[in-house]
């Protein structure tokens, strides 16, 4: 065991934030912690690394292990290099390192002393066998290795972490939590700003990780693919199920539904007893009996009423009319950006087919276009090249990523009366109050409404507008996972046409029948879900060809393939190359450093010299091959 907790109780002032939390943390264990914004979840977690007092109850943790705790806001240094932040993890190996050298010199100086030398070499053995049993050698493999994993893998390692962004700064500090291994691990969010890239290699990298893992994260693929426990933190009570994301939503609604059941039998239970009671307390002959039933409710345990209504917006997408089967036809198009010197072209030559029904996802890193060619086929801004067509009874409706379509300066009951005023007051805000916005808060200014209920004015509107093809730019970036369900949801029950861009991956596995991964090379088609997505990404089951009108272009492309594949086979046998070599220079490191223990050679100056030298030598350069594989596994 790591951490546990005992009946814990935790206010602040007269509000009750944890109440009687009962849990432990084992080794391996995989948990992810979930509840709604503002339920406790980080100061649960600052209870239990001791970051924060309690009121109640007991707290034990194991001597000796370390608990690793990544915050929302990054933590690193001021002025320090991103090489800086990484060694500062292998500060108290690197200084050892540095004595191992200084012992090296030393018994250079004392060679023609036998009794100084053997002193000397007896030190530098003890302090080699500490640096090697904590793999020291491969310091810098690890930092090449992890910050390549995170995204930092073509950064100047000299730069200062205070110029890097927001994102950037969060993604490195879970790198620098990364290299220090803890044996409980503990993120908050680690998720955000990460690219596809890098969650698939982040889960990858804890799906092994040594130690336990506590994940506080909204992203339900990534809880999903990591966690075997659910902790949930509802109304100050937590309660823990056994299984991913998905089991737990099972699992919850199944609790929730025995608990009405039993709540409900002891209240007609209760009040049958009471009614017994205040019919035959006054009478002698029942008196006694009735007094029994008393003392019974008394001393009940009552069962509490459990908490199902928790409000969640109720979205709903229908349409008038159905479209025609060919619902839209793009040809050759190309999309820019920029003026001048700053124009950018960011996709060429794209072809897209949508009929009726399909549910379509585009998917591909920032600034490859996706959400540029959202707003070029509803001609919010023009093609550079190319040409397109929507079908006869088409109907769009458009969910803009920030909601820039929405006004700030209205109210939240105006926005929507403007856009519709033949409508009663009592319909707005009936359709507000579907999405969560009621009472005083229709009055809100739009542009003071948080990201979340901007949002919901935003489909708000789209489900008055009545489209009969959805356009969608990351529409649960500002949600709750609640709404985000509740939406999830209402997209499968619509069976009108989908167009969307998203990163949401639990969204992607849910919604969509199509996958279109738009890169800078180009985009390839996959007729599937996310899931479908990964297993085929390799070997894609639609190729689209990027310019198709010549032969001779179509002849170039086929080259070309065949020229990466080479390059591709080349780089895969530079890489086994690589791997095999820096392990027989592990091995070979490990049979000199064995040999200078022999008494006899540790007595001999030259020879151990020139051991030290070759040791030297082969860490060298296993340090370059371990930069050179980083890089061509990252190519690959």
């Amino acid at each position: 065991m790591i951490v546990s907790l005992d009946h814990v109780f935790k206010y602040y002032g007269a509000d009750c934030i944890l109440r009687d939390v009962c849990a432990a943390i084992n080794e391996k264990d995989r948990i992810g912690l979930v509840g709604a914004n503002g339920e406790g979840k980080t100061t649960l977690l600052n209870v239990l690394t001791g970051a924060l007092d309690y009121e109640e109850g007991t707290i034990g943790r194991t001597n000796g292990k370390v608990i690793g705790y990544l915050k929302q806001n990054s933590g690193l240094a001021n002025g320090k290099t991103i090489q800086q932040e990484m060694e500062a993890v292998f500060a108290d190996l690197l200084a050892l390192r540095d004595e191992i050298n200084a012992l090296q010199k030393k018994m250079a100086q004392v060679h023609d002393d036998p009794a100084a030398y053997e002193a000397v070499s007896a030190e530098y053995q003890k302090k080699l066998a500490r640096f090697e049993a904590r793999d020291g050698y491969q310091i810098e493999v690890k930092i090449n290795t992890i910050l390549g994993g995170m995204g930092f893998g073509s950064y100047d390692r000299n730069i200062i972490t205070d110029n890097l962004s927001g994102g950037e700064k969060t993604r490195l500090a879970t790198a620098r939590l990364l290299l220090m291994e803890p044996d409980l691990l503990i993120l908050d969010e680690p998720t955000n700003h990460l690219d596809f890239k890098t969650l698939g290699w982040l889960e990858d990298y804890l799906s092994s990780y040594k130690g336990a893992l506590l994940v506080v994260s909204h992203d339900r693929y990534f809880l999903n693919r990591l966690v075997d426990h659910i902790w949930e933190l509802e109304r100050t009570v937590l309660t823990t199920y056994c299984g991913n994301y998905s089991s737990y939503v099972v699992q919850k609604k199944e609790r929730v539904e025995r608990q009405l059941k039993e709540y409900e039998q002891q209240q007609e239970q209760i009040k049958s007893m009471e009614e017994f009671v205040a019919k035959n307390i006054a009478r002698a002959s029942t008196s006694k009996s009735a007094k029994s039933r008393l003392a019974a409710l008394e001393r009940m345990d009552r069962i509490e009423k459990p908490v199902i209504w928790e409000k969640k917006a109720a979205f709903s997408f229908e349409y008038d009319e159905p479209p025609v089967k060919d619902v839209f036809h793009g040809e050759n198009m190309s999309i820019a950006v920029g003026e001048g010197e700053n124009r950018k072209v960011l996709c060429r030559n794209m072809r897209l087919d949508v009929m009726r029904g399909e549910k379509i996802a585009i998917i591909g890193p920032n600034g490859v276009g996706k959400s540029s060619l959202l707003k070029a086929i509803q001609e919010l801004i023009p093609l550079e090249e190319g040409s397109f067509e929507w079908g006869q009874k088409v109907k769009t409706t458009y969910y803009e990523q920030e909601n820039r379509q929405l006004h700030p300066e209205k109210t939240a009951i105006n926005e929507i009366w403007d856009r519709f005023p033949n409508m009663y007051e009592v319909e707005v805000r009936n359709i507000l109050g579907r999405v969560l916005l009621s009472g005083d808060d229709v009055y809100k200014l739009v542009g003071s409404l948080s990201g979340g209920e901007r949002a919901k004015v935003a489909f708000a509107v789209m489900m008055l507008e009545r489209g009969n093809v959805l356009i969608l730019d990351e529409p649960t970036n500002h949600l709750d996972i609640g709404s985000k369900e509740m939406l999830e949801d209402a997209l499968e029950r619509f069976d009108g046409t989908i167009i969307m861009v998203s990163h949401d991956r639990y969204l992607l596995n849910r919604i969509p029948t199509k996958i279109i991964e738009m890169s800078a090379d180009g985009y390839e088609t996959y007729n599937g879900r996310y899931d479908y997505y990964l297993e085929h990404k390799i070997e894609p089951q639609v190729k689209k060809v990027e310019v198709s009108e010549e032969k001779k272009q179509a002849s170039q492309k086929f080259y070309k393939t065949k020229a990466d594949r080479a390059k591709q086979a080349a780089q895969r046998k530079r890489i086994a190359f690589l791997e095999k070599t820096i392990e027989e220079n592990e091995a070979t490191i490990e049979e000199l450093t064995a040999k200078m223990s022999d008494p006899a050679i540790a007595a001999d100056y030259q020879q151990v010299e020139e051991i030290c030298q070759k040791i030297e030598e082969l860490k060298n350069q296993n340090e370059e091959f371990g930069e050179e594989w980083l890089l061509l596994s990252e190519d690959e």
